[in-house]
């Protein structure tokens, strides 16, 4: 019998996620045994504290990597979407399950919808880039920054007299809270974070007998569309605090990439979109990037990067 250890956070969401991926490998392979190791990070310890001011990189992986590059665990378990664009030598994002749900979700009191919400309503979120587009396109909302676990965040609509919260689908639906969800926000107004509702399988480089044993769980779509909003996300600097975003698609033999880059208020987004054959969907993501840069994506990030505390 080979054990495995899989390095993971210790909340529920990321217990829900790295357990799903344990099952599986214990049904295909029944003659290895997967031992869960749960790891605090930075993100994890500093809760009251905005993502974009302890560093946004990595604050939810980096000592989990850590613990991969020393041998303490075997292979690690994260949401995509909090592995920055480049990841540390001696290790790889092995494999790309089939990605979850990768919208947003409106949760709010007295299920009422995001348009209907009333003037100066109360909607929560930790991420700057839900922030940018709910200040764009519903003005009369007011965004509050909030911090903490997926439950957490849910239980502020009454510890903190929120009137909804936005958060990601696929931890709601990973978790079995779907009647909580007043509104599935569709990507053509609200554009998902790079990567989300995707979970990433890291390993050490090299490790082809770990690899060997996940390989079964890669699935080709969800890889390409990630890919192209990771090479998106790279030119910028691989950050998840940036506000920007990006949501890739497989239709047919090609490959579909929105991305948008806004300013801290909402009142300025770069939005375009480009589509090409799915092998190339490394060089979409670049070219996509580009082409926001020149249309003044540029000079909003310029302007990020001047204001004091970001």
């Amino acid at each position: 019998m080979k054990t495995l250890r899989v390095g993971t956070r210790g909340s529920s969401l990321a217990l829900t996620q790295t357990i799903w991926v344990v099952e599986k490998i214990k049904a295909r392979h029944t003659g290895v045994e997967v031992e869960i190791v749960t790891i605090k990070t930075a993100g994890d310890r500093l809760q009251e504290v905005a993502l974009s001011k302890i560093g946004g990189k990595g604050v939810f992986v980096k000592e989990i990597e850590e613990n991969l590059l020393a041998g303490e665990v075997d292979f690690a378990v994260h949401s995509l979407k909090d592995v920055p664009a480049a990841v540390p030598e001696g290790l790889e994002v092995g494999v790309i399950p089939k990605r979850e749900d990768p919208r947003d979700v409106l949760i709010s009191r007295d299920n009422i919808m995001l348009d209907e919400l009333p003037e100066g309503a109360n909607i929560g979120t930790g991420s700057l880039r839900r922030g940018i587009q709910l200040r764009h396109h519903f003005p009369q909302l007011r965004v509050v920054p909030i911090r903490g676990n997926l439950d957490t965040r849910i239980r502020k609509i009454e510890t903190d007299g929120l009137d909804g919260v936005v958060v990601a689908a696929a931890g709601i639906n990973r978790m079995g809270w779907g009647a909580k969800a007043t509104q599935f926000i569709p990507p053509e107004l609200i554009v998902p974070a790079v990567g989300q509702g995707a979970l990433a399988v890291e390993v050490r480089e090299g490790d082809n007998e770990t690899k060997s044993v996940l390989s079964f769980l890669d699935d080709e779509d969800s890889r390409l569309a990630v890919t192209a909003e990771r090479a998106f996300l790279k030119v910028f600097g691989g950050g998840c605090q940036l506000p920007i975003a990006a949501h890739a698609e497989r239709r047919g033999a090609d490959v579909v990439l929105t991305g948008l880059v806004g300013n801290l208020d909402g009142s300025i987004i770069v939005r375009d979109r480009v589509s090409g054959p799915a092998p190339g969907c490394e060089a979409l993501g670049r070219e996509l990037a580009a082409r926001i840069l020149a249309d003044g994506g540029r000079e909003i990030l310029e302007g990020i990067y001047r204001c004091p505390g970001q």
